[in-house]
């Protein structure tokens, strides 16, 4: 009896755990199927709430302006409301009474390259230094990269517009390089500093064995395997100095010609006489950059913060 009793349970048991797996399975399948029904859903609502503003805003600056104030919900225009007047408007000289974005797009372009050429000039040796040097308050310094962005950037523009006002060089474009540059410097320290701890010592190792120094493993190891994250740097860098507003109108408001592409926009949204046609044309004109940017280097920042150093 008592041996039955226990093939009995030992039976009961097994069954019961052939049951569970058998639930457990099946949930895992319903789980999968589940996810692969939503995935494409949810992506595809990301990409329709991400893309339809900007579609919204493209389509309606080349709509002739009487077919928006008719039917401004309608998204895409018929073929004979095709037009570029709103584009012709906005890249225009103001001495043919446009608005002369093409000079503001220059001055921004050369306000955002300085800044991101003169950032990776300084960033990337700090950076390194921070990484592999052995100093007194190295980890506190990492830790105080990213404490600029604790207090706001209205603290800082009153003191500098004074400043800069007393040097009497207020409305030069370099100042607002340097001003940009002590805004990006901390982050740019701080993601490519994370990138070089996961470069391994011993690539550099080896190259100290064949003679290299500390300046010629930056320049012919560091920086070739750094590409991935020094671009993503660079274009983080230069979004924030393209878009930027608030010391652009502070120090460059007097002299329209210096103005950035971001101060002719909201020139554009004060101004009641300017159609709102011209307004979305610049905001395509202001958009349209950075896209341009992302994708031309898209290659290269596929590599990501996780590319592996030691190939090969």
């Amino acid at each position: 009896m008592t041996g039955t009793k226990m093939a009995t349970n030992t039976a009961t048991k097994m069954t019961s755990r052939r049951t569970t797996r058998t639930i457990r399975w099946s949930r895992h399948q319903i789980e999968g199927i589940a996810l692969r029904l939503l995935r494409p859903v949810v992506i595809a609502t990301l990409i329709v709430v991400t893309l339809f503003p900007f579609a919204y805003i493209f389509t309606a600056s080349m709509r002739d302006l009487s077919s928006i104030m008719r039917e401004p919900w309608r998204v895409w225009p018929t073929w004979s409301e095709w037009t570029l007047s709103a584009y012709r408007e906005v890249l225009s000289s103001t001495a043919s009474g446009g608005q002369g974005f093409l000079g503001l797009m220059l001055n921004s372009a050369i306000i955002a390259l300085s800044t991101v050429v003169v950032t990776l000039i300084l960033a990337v040796p700090g950076a390194y230094a921070v990484s592999r040097l052995e100093f007194f308050g190295r980890r506190r310094l990492s830790a105080l990269f990213l404490t600029v962005y604790l207090f706001p950037t209205i603290l800082l523009a009153v003191p500098l517009f004074v400043l800069f006002t007393r040097l009497g060089v207020r409305g030069e474009l370099a100042v607002l390089v340097l001003v940009y540059v002590s805004q990006t410097i901390a982050v740019a320290l701080f993601m490519l500093r994370n990138y070089f701890d996961t470069i391994p010592e011993s690539i550099e190792e080896a190259a100290a064995l064949d003679g290299l120094g500390r300046i010629g493993i930056l320049c012919r190891i560091i920086i070739p395997l750094s590409l991935p994250s020094m671009m993503s740097t660079a274009l983080f860098v230069f979004m924030i100095a393209w878009n930027e507003f608030l010391f652009a109108l502070l120090f460059l408001v007097e002299d329209r010609g210096r103005w950035t592409v971001s101060l002719g926009l909201a020139q554009l949204t004060d101004n009641l006489e300017i159609p709102p046609t011209a307004l979305m044309a610049g905001s395509v004109v202001l958009t349209l950059p950075i896209i341009i940017v992302f994708f031309t280097t898209q290659r290269l920042l596929q590599g990501g913060l996780t590319a592996g150093a030691e190939k090969g």
